[in-house]
C-alpha cells in the first residue's frame, strides 16, 4: 500500500491490507487494522478464547 508523507508517529504506518491509518495492530509485525485482523486472524494462526 501507499504510505503517507509522514516518517514517524501514529499516521506513518498503514494497514497492509486496506491502507487504513486508524486502529493499527503493530504487535508481532502484523501491521493490519483491527477490522482486517478480525477477518484474517484465524488464517494467521490466532485462536479465539472464551
Amino acid at each position: 500500500m501507499e504510505r503517507s508523507g509522514k516518517k514517524f508517529g501514529r499516521g506513518a504506518n498503514v494497514c497492509r491490507r486496506c491502507g487504513r491509518h486508524q486502529a493499527l495492530i503493530r504487535k508481532y509485525g502484523v501491521y493490519v487494522c483491527r477490522q482486517c485482523f478480525r477477518e484474517i486472524a484465524l488464517d494467521m494462526g490466532f485462536e479465539k478464547y472464551e
